[in-house]
C-alpha cells in the first residue's frame, strides 16, 4: 500500500477525549499488542479489516468540521489500533493537514511498534515535525506485568517515551487503571518516577477501566480476559492520580 492510502477502522467526527478541543478522530486498523482491557479488539488484525482511504479523501471530509475544531482549539487525532504501524500514511496525512488547514495534530499511541532501526525510524523522525501532541499510553512499568497484560515487553515502549522527550514532542501520558492489574502502588510509584525523567509531559491522565468493550469480544468470539474484573472505585482512582500527579 502506498503512503497516500491507509487502512482505516472507523472515524469519529466530534471526539472530546482524544486531545484538546473537538477532535476529528481517525481509528487506524492493526495493532501488535493484545491488552487485556482493550475495548477495540476489532482493530487488532493487520492487513485486513477496516477499509482503505486516501489522504485526499480524509482531508476533504475534514473540511466540513473545521469550524468546530478551530472554535474549540481542537484538531485531528489518529488513534487505533496502533497508528504508527502506518507511519508513512500518517506522515503524508499530517503534511497535508498542515499544508491545507494548519490545524492541530495528535497521535494516540502505545509505542508498541517503536524501533530505532530502518525505514520506520527515518519516517518517524519526519513525522514528529508535523505532530503537535502524542497521547502516550503507558500501561504498566513492571516488565513482567506488562508482558502479561499486553503480550509484549515494554522496554521499547519506554525507549519511545525517551525518544519523544529527547525531541521535545509534547506528550499527555495516559494510564488505564485496572484493579489487580495496573493499580499496585509500587508499580504506580515506579511509573511516576519514570515520568519524572521526561521533560515533555504536559498532562497525566488516569483512565479508570470500564467494561464497555465486553460485547465486542462476544461478537468476535474471543474470550474476555477480565470477565470478573470491575471498574476501580473512586478512592482507588484518586490515590492513583495523587501518586502519578494526574489531572
Amino acid at each position: 500500500m502506498d503512503a497516500s492510502q491507509g487502512r482505516i477502522h472507523s472515524i469519529e467526527t466530534s471526539g472530546m477525549v482524544d486531545g484538546p478541543g473537538i477532535r476529528y478522530v481517525v481509528f487506524m486498523q492493526g495493532c501488535l499488542l493484545r491488552c487485556q482491557y482493550c475495548h477495540n479488539p476489532d482493530t487488532w488484525t493487520i492487513g485486513k479489516g477496516g477499509h482503505n482511504m486516501t489522504v485526499d479523501e480524509l482531508v476533504r471530509d475534514i473540511q466540513a468540521y473545521l469550524p468546530f475544531m478551530k472554535y474549540s482549539g481542537g484538531g485531528v487525532t489518529v488513534s487505533g489500533g496502533e497508528p504508527l504501524l502506518q507511519a508513512d500514511f500518517l506522515l503524508a496525512f499530517f503534511q497535508a493537514l498542515k499544508r491545507e488547514y494548519g490545524i492541530h495534530t495528535a497521535i494516540d499511541s502505545s509505542g508498541g511498534c517503536f524501533t530505532t532501526h530502518g525505514h520506520f525510524f527515518e519516517t518517524l523522525k519526519q513525522l514528529i515535525r508535523y505532530t503537535d501532541l502524542v497521547l502516550l499510553d503507558l500501561k504498566q512499568i513492571d516488565p513482567k506485568k506488562h508482558l502479561a497484560l499486553t503480550g509484549k515487553p515494554n522496554d521499547h515502549i519506554l525507549e519511545f517515551a525517551r525518544f519523544l522527550s529527547d525531541n521535545r514532542v509534547p506528550v499527555w501520558v495516559r494510564h488505564v487503571l485496572v484493579p489487580g492489574v495496573s493499580d499496585d502502588e509500587t508499580d504506580l510509584k515506579g511509573l511516576a518516577a519514570f515520568i519524572r525523567t521526561l521533560n515533555n509531559v504536559q498532562r497525566i491522565e488516569v483512565l479508570p477501566y470500564h467494561e464497555m468493550g465486553k460485547y465486542k469480544y462476544e461478537q468476535l468470539g474471543i474470550d474476555y480476559p477480565l470477565l470478573d474484573t470491575k471498574p476501580p472505585d473512586d478512592i482507588t482512582v484518586q490515590r492513583a492520580k495523587e501518586i502519578l500527579g494526574a489531572h
